[in-house]
C-alpha cells in the first residue's frame, strides 16, 4: 500500500532500550517485562496508570491530616530505635511554624538524614494522637531542591526489581527523541474532539509537570483524558489500516472450490447418536459455503464451553475428504490432541493418523509416508505437524484448535503445508464483541451459543476462605458419594513458579487428609508425569485434581461433578468460565464452588456474581471486558487477541468504530494527504505483521 520510508524518521524510537543513555542491560531487561517490548517507543507506550497530586505544599502547623503533603524544614533529631524492637528509626523535622515526624524502617534511608540539614519530602501525612507522621517518604531531597519533587507525580506499572526512578529516568532519555511526526489522524476528528498531537500526547502523560497549564486547579483530569483517547485512537487506527490492507490483499488470493457430498459425514453423524444442535448445523453451513467459493476460507469458529466444537470440526474435515482431499487438525497440547483423536476414530469412517512429539523411530516414519502419499486423509497432531519432513500430498483443510496458543509464525507454516488450503480456526474462549473487531476485522465467524439437549446447568456458588474448613467437610461427603473434585490453586502473580508453589502446598494439605485419592498436575511436570496424574483422575484412582490453569482447556472427563478455584477473584471472568466448563460434561448434577478473599471488594463481587448467575460465555466476555476496561493482557491472550497497550478504557468501542471507518477509507484510496504519516504509525505500533497475522488466523 505504502512505500515503507519510516525507518529514518522513526529510528530512535524502534532502537532497543538498551541505547538509552545510563540504561544498562539489566535496567533494559526489566524495563521490557514491564513494557512488554524492547524498543523505546514501548518504554513511551508504557502508560502511567495513575498519577500522584503533590501540589500540596503547606507550611508545618497547616498541614492537614490524611493528605499527600510536600514539607521542607530542618532535620533536629535522629532517634534510632531500641535493639531487638521492631520499631522504626525517627526524625524530627520541623519550619518555622512547627513539626512533624518521619518515621523510617529502612536504616539505609534514616542514615541519609543528617541532623542540621534541610530536606525537603513528600508523603502521606498521618496523626497519631497530636502527632504528625509522614512514613516513609516517596521523595526526599536537599531543602534547596523542593523543584525536584514533581507536582504531578506518575505512577507506571512495574516489575519485580524495576524502581519507578528507573522507568522517570528512562523516560527522561527516551523523551526528547520524539521526532515531530506527520499527523496520522484524520485532521477534523482531531480539532473537533480537542485532542493534541501525537507526541504531545505522551509528553503530558509522563511528564505533566512540563505543562503549566495542566497545573491550574483539576486541568490535568480533562487533559490526560484526551490524551489517552489520543493514544488509543493512534493505536486502533494502526491496527485497523494493517488489518483493512491484509483483508484486501486476501480477497485478491486465489483458492479453491472444495464441494462435500455428504457420505462420510452421514456415517458419522449416525455414530454420534445425537442430531447437531442449531448453532452446529448453523456453523457447518457457514464453512460448507466458505468451502464450496473458489476465495479462500479464513473462518473462526467460537465455541461456549461445551457448545460441540470438535463436531463441528470434524464433519469440516470429512466435507474436505468427501472432496478427495486432506484435512488436518491441530491442538496445541497432546492431551487435547489425543482427546481429538479418540472421537475422530470413534466416529470418523475413514482411518485417522496421529503425529506428536512422542511418536518416534518406525511408527513415526510410516505416519509420514500416509501423510505424504495421501492414504492419511484425516490427521490429528500437535506442534509436530509443523515439522519441514511433514509433507501432505492434497491439504485443503486445516483446522487450528485454540489458536491463541500458536505463534503467528507457526500457523502459517501449517496453513502452507497444502496448495490453496482453507483455514478453519476454533477457539473455546469468546471474545468480546468490541475486542473481535481489533483482531479478526471482517473474518467471518461461527458462534456456537447453544448447548447440546440434556445438559443439566451447573450450581455455582460464592464462599469466602473462612468457609474453607465447611467447604472441605462437604468435598469429603461428595468423594464418599463417589465424586471427583477438580482443585484448582490460584493465580499468584506472573511468575508460573509461584502458581506451581502454591498447587504443591494445597495438594499436600489435601494429601494429609485424603491420602492417595489426591493428585497433582501442573505445567512444569514431564508431560508423562501430568498425563498420568489426568488418566488417574480420569479412571477413578484419584478423586481430586489439585492443579494449575494447566487444565483450564481440553481436559474432557464427564464423571468429574465438582469444582473448586481458590481466590477466584484473580482470575478473569473468561478464564474462570473455562475452568467451570470442566466439569458438567456428563449426566449428573455439578457444581462450581468459588472461593474468594473474605475482604471482598464490590467490582469483584460482581464480577463474580455475573458468573454464577449466568452459563452464557459471550455475555461474560463482553462483561468480562466492560469491566476490566480492555486493560488486561492475559485476559487478551486467553482470546487470541493482540495486544492494546493504549487502546483501552470503556469507550473503546466508539474508538474502534472510528478506527476502522477511518482505515476502510485510507486503504480504498481515501485521505491522500495522510498515507504516509499513516504509514509511520503502522510501523511505530509494529503491525507490519498484520497481513500474516491474518491469513495464518
Amino acid at each position: 500500500m505504502i512505500q515503507d520510508n519510516s525507518r529514518a524518521l522513526l529510528g530512535p524510537l524502534l532502537a532497543p532500550l538498551a541505547t538509552l543513555p545510563g540504561v544498562g542491560a539489566a535496567t533494559a531487561k526489566l524495563l521490557a517485562r514491564a513494557t512488554g517490548g524492547t524498543r523505546v517507543a514501548d518504554l513511551l507506550f508504557h502508560l502511567p496508570d495513575s498519577v500522584i497530586d503533590r501540589r500540596y505544599r503547606p507550611l508545618m502547623r497547616d498541614a492537614i491530616p490524611g493528605r499527600i503533603c510536600t514539607l521542607s524544614g530542618r532535620v533536629q533529631r535522629l532517634d534510632a530505635p531500641a535493639r531487638g524492637t521492631r520499631q522504626p528509626w525517627r526524625v524530627r523535622l520541623s519550619d518555622d511554624s512547627g513539626a512533624i515526624e518521619l518515621a523510617f524502617f529502612s536504616p539505609y534511608q534514616a542514615r541519609q538524614m543528617v541532623v542540621g540539614s534541610d530536606v525537603a519530602v513528600s508523603g502521606m501525612l498521618d496523626a497519631f494522637g497530636d502527632r504528625l507522621s509522614i512514613a516513609n517518604p516517596d521523595h526526599i531531597v536537599p531543602g534547596g531542591e523542593i523543584g525536584r519533587i514533581p507536582l504531578l507525580d506518575p505512577v507506571w506499572p512495574l516489575t519485580a526489581g524495576l524502581f519507578p526512578r528507573q522507568v522517570r529516568n528512562a523516560l527522561r532519555q527516551a523523551m526528547p527523541l520524539l521526532p515531530e511526526l506527520p499527523e496520522w489522524l484524520d485532521p477534523t476528528l482531531v480539532a473537533r474532539r480537542h485532542w493534541p498531537d501525537f507526541a504531545t500526547a505522551l509528553r503530558q502523560l509522563h511528564c505533566p509537570d512540563d505543562f503549566p497549564d495542566l497545573l491550574k486547579d483539576d486541568a490535568y483530569a480533562a487533559a490526560s483524558e484526551r490524551a489517552r483517547l489520543r493514544l488509543a485512537c493512534d493505536e486502533l487506527l494502526a491496527e485497523q489500516v494493517a488489518m483493512a490492507e491484509a483483508r484486501r490483499r486476501n480477497r485478491n488470493r486465489p483458492g479453491r472450490a472444495v464441494v462435500p457430498t455428504g457420505t462420510l459425514r452421514a456415517i458419522a453423524l449416525e455414530r454420534f447418536g445425537y442430531r447437531p444442535t442449531g448453532a452446529q448445523a448453523r456453523a457447518l453451513r457457514e464453512i460448507d459455503a466458505d468451502l464450496a467459493s473458489p476465495r479462500p476460507m479464513l473462518r473462526l469458529v467460537q465455541g461456549d464451553v461445551g457448545a460441540g466444537k470438535t463436531l463441528v470440526a470434524l464433519l469440516a474435515m470429512l466435507g474436505a475428504v468427501e472432496a478427495g482431499h486432506q484435512a488436518v487438525l491441530m491442538a496445541p497440547t497432546e492431551i487435547l490432541a489425543r482427546q481429538h483423536l479418540a472421537t475422530f476414530t470413534r466416529l470418523a469412517p475413514v482411518p485417522v493418523a496421529f503425529l506428536s512429539g512422542s511418536i518416534k523411530g518406525r511408527a513415526r516414519r510410516a505416519v509420514l509416508e500416509d501423510i505424504a502419499t495421501g492414504h492419511a486423509k484425516l490427521v490429528v497432531g500437535t506442534h509436530a505437524l509443523f515439522q519441514d519432513k511433514v509433507a501432505f500430498a492434497d491439504l485443503a483443510l486445516a483446522v487450528i484448535d485454540e489458536q491463541h496458543r500458536f505463534g503467528v509464525e507457526q500457523r502459517l507454516l501449517l496453513g502452507e503445508k497444502g496448495h490453496l488450503t482453507d483455514i478453519l480456526v476454533m477457539t473455546a474462549t469468546p471474545i468480546p464483541r468490541t475486542l473481535l473487531l481489533t483482531q479478526w476485522g471482517e473474518m467471518q465467524v461461527s458462534r456456537l451459543d447453544e448447548k447440546p439437549a440434556g445438559r443439566l446447568p451447573i450450581r455455582t456458588s460464592l464462599h469466602a476462605m473462612a468457609s474453607l474448613g465447611d467447604l472441605l467437610e462437604g468435598v469429603a461427603r461428595a468423594i464418599a458419594g463417589g465424586a471427583r473434585v477438580f482443585w484448582v490453586c490460584p493465580l499468584v502473580s506472573e511468575s508460573e513458579a509461584l502458581d506451581i508453589a502454591a498447587a504443591e502446598a494445597r495438594f499436600a494439605v489435601l494429601a494429609e487428609r485424603f491420602g492417595p485419592l489426591v493428585g497433582l498436575a501442573h505445567g512444569r511436570q514431564d508431560i508423562t508425569v501430568r498425563e498420568a496424574a489426568i488418566a488417574d483422575f480420569a479412571a477413578g484412582r484419584t478423586r481430586i485434581l489439585v492443579a494449575t490453569t494447566v487444565i483450564e482447556v481440553g481436559v474432557d472427563i464427564p464423571a468429574a461433578t465438582v469444582m473448586v478455584i481458590e481466590h477466584a477473584e484473580r482470575f478473569g471472568l473468561a478464564q474462570l468460565h473455562q475452568l467451570r466448563g470442566r466439569v458438567g460434561r456428563g449426566g449428573a448434577e455439578s457444581f462450581c464452588l468459588l472461593l474468594h478473599d473474605d475482604a471482598l471488594g464490590g467490582t469483584a463481587r460482581r464480577r463474580l456474581s455475573l458468573l454464577r448467575d449466568t452459563e452464557d460465555g459471550f455475555l461474560i466476555a463482553d462483561e468480562d471486558f466492560r469491566l476490566r476496561g480492555g486493560g488486561d493482557l492475559a485476559g487478551r491472550r486467553q482470546s487470541g487477541l493482540p495486544d492494546l497497550r493504549l487502546a483501552t478504557g470503556a469507550r473503546l468501542d466508539l474508538l474502534v468504530t472510528i478506527a476502522a471507518q477511518d482505515a476502510q477509507r485510507i486503504v480504498e484510496g481515501g485521505a491522500e494527504a495522510r498515507r504516509e504519516a499513516v504509514a509511520l504509525a503502522v510501523d511505530l505500533f509494529d503491525r507490519r505483521d498484520a497481513a500474516r497475522t491474518l491469513r495464518s488466523g
